[in-house]
Parts: C-alpha cells; structure tokens; sequence
C-alpha cells in the first residue's frame, strides 16, 4: 500500500515531533490540536491544519494519534473522528494507556473497518522529531505492513510485540521503571543535602560513573538546572501512567509496592500545583 496522506492528532511534545518527521519524509501532512498554537509551526513547516478533530482524518491513510490520555482518546476519537475515516484507514496510536483500555479500542474500531496499532514508542520529544524512536507494535500484521512506511520513517527500530494490549503493558513497564528511578533519584538529592553536600555533586557522580543513563540523564539536566520548563515528561501525566500500572497491576494480582509509593510522590508534587512541570521537580518536594 501506498502511503500518500498521513494525519497527526494531538501535538505535544511527541506528537508535534513525529509531524516534524514525518514532513521532512515527503508525507502530505495533516494535523489538529485543540490548542492551535501548537499547530502553527508545523504549518509553517508544510503541513495543513485541520479545522476540527472531526476533520483531521478524513482524507488520511494513516491516522497517528498521540493525546494526553484515554479519557482523550474517547472524547476525541470516538466522539469525534472514528466517524470520518475511510475504510482500511490504520491508526496508530501512540497514546500511553492500559492494557484493558487498548483491547476494547480495538474492537470498537474494527465495527467501523478500521485498523488499530498500539505503539510504544521510547524516547524523547528530540528523538521523535529526528526519526529516532524505537517502536514497539502491537496488532494485526496487515495493519504494521500497511503502516511500515510511516513507522519505518519516525523510528530507528520496529518491532511488532503481536496481540492488541502487549505495547501498552511494555510502555506501562517502562514508564514504572522510570518514575520509581526519577523519585529514588530525588531522594537521594534529599539524602546528600541532609549530610551538607551539595546537589551537583551527587548529579555530577551520577552522570560520570556507572550510574549514568540517557533516561536518568534527562532528568538530572532538569535537576541540575533547577528549571522544570518546557517539561519533557509532565508530572501530571507521570502520575496517570503510574496509576495506570497500578490499576492493571491489580487486575493481573500483581503487588507493585515501589511504583505504589512513587505514585504518592509525584501526588504531593500535583497538589503543591506543578503538575505541568517536568517530573524531575520530584527533587523540590521538601
């Protein structure tokens, strides 16, 4: 199949970079945002902005989709776009949600002949303007082949995971990971400074020394910089994935007592008002 019109909905910081990528690709771009301001550089840059949610996808081969979370993606996408879609449309679903909520997107899809891949997508806001995610995908293999084209283009690795559900269970493992990490690391900020040492001397040791990593990296130049805006991974949306993993943790009766408690963390940090900051301002909480 050949890709000719791909849609973009939702253009945070992941989704305004695969736009950007897909772009510079030579895809016909077409994309929406609720809030328009996000849109303008990427119409300034080629694309062609949509009017309304509804409108985004119409003409589309692939529909990707990247929003904030599943209440979203209902809102959105079933009350809004599914409606407009051709037949044989794929939609690639970047959204972080559970497990459950994928499954039950997909045969809610599939009544309207529409095609759902869930991605896990692993990087950052600069890896997805750059074409340098990994993707992990789940879903029917007609889809991913129809769809390759595009994923080819935003990543540097695809791997297809098989059945509907097992992307958001690996993007929910991942995020845990990096939320109990992101809070051990704070933590120890606290700990050090408690002892009378300074802060960069612990940031300094972590990223100079076995420690080291790309993910904790990012959240140290945060640290480091004591400046937790623009965010590359809003608290507040930390704290949905958490709770997410927690929840679908309970439906598989597993105990996750680490991620238990690093959600609670990254709750002080929302209800001391800095939700919209990066989750690395953790480190702030007294």
């Amino acid at each position: 199949m050949t890709i000719k019109s791909v849609a973009v909905l939702g253009l945070g910081g992941m989704g305004g970079g695969m736009a950007r990528t897909l772009l510079r690709a030579g895809f016909a771009v077409t994309v929406y945002n609720r809030s328009k301001d996000k849109a303008a550089p990427l119409v300034d840059a080629g694309a062609t902005l949509a009017n309304s949610a509804s409108e985004v996808g119409a003409d589309a081969d692939v529909l990707l989709i990247s929003l904030a979370d599943e209440s979203a993606v209902d809102e959105l996408l079933f009350g809004e776009v599914v409606w407009q879609l051709k037949p044989g449309t794929v939609i690639i679903d970047t959204t972080t949600v559970s497990p459950s909520f994928a499954k039950n997107t997909a045969i809610r899809l599939a009544a309207s002949g529409v095609d759902r891949l869930e991605a896990c997508v692993v990087g950052n806001p600069e890896m997805a303007a750059n074409g340098q995610l990994r993707i992990f995908v789940a879903g029917e293999q007609a889809a991913l082949t129809k769809a390759e084209p595009v994923l080819s283009a935003l990543g540097q690795e695809i791997r297809h995971l098989g059945a509907v559900g097992r992307a958001s269970a690996l993007k929910l493992a991942l995020n845990l990971m990096l939320g109990v990490q992101t809070a051990a690391l704070a933590e120890a900020a606290s700990f050090v400074q408690a002892a009378g040492l300074d802060r960069d001397l612990l940031l300094d040791v972590v990223m100079n020394s076995g420690w080291r990593s790309p993910v904790l990296g990012f959240r140290v130049d945060f640290m480091r910089r004591r400046e937790y805006q623009p965010a590359g991974f809003r608290t507040a949306l930390m704290h949905k994935d958490l709770d997410l993993a927690l929840q679908q943790a309970a439906a598989y009766q597993v105990s996750l007592p680490l991620t238990s408690a690093a959600t609670d963390r990254f709750q002080t940090v929302i209800e001391s008002g800095r939700g919209d900051d990066d989750a690395a301002v953790v480190v702030e909480l007294p």
